[in-house]
């Protein structure tokens, strides 16, 4: 049975801790996006595909190493702090 898309967002946001504006922001310049899908919004077929393109994009960069921070100031001051640790 396959996960709907709201369930594969979720998991999505777990694994890259990026916070739900920040990915709607960038997935399909809508920061309500994620809010609006837990309320009951059923997105269409062209939203559908920019997000699983969006998640496909980040998680191949991510792999390589390419994975620039997203978010706003609290979270480039964790990648920030992140980056400090491993120097």
């Amino acid at each position: 049975m396959e996960r709907s898309l709201l369930q594969r967002i979720e998991a999505f946001l777990k694994e890259s801790a990026m916070p739900p504006s920040v990915f709607g922001r960038y997935a399909v310049r809508d920061p309500r996006l994620v809010s609006d899908l837990r309320s009951g919004r059923q997105p269409g077929c062209a939203i559908r595909g920019r997000v699983e393109h969006f998640m496909n994009k980040w998680r191949a960069d991510h792999r390589v190493g390419q994975v620039a921070p997203l978010g706003d100031r609290r979270t480039r001051a964790f990648w920030r702090l992140d980056a400090g640790n491993e120097a």
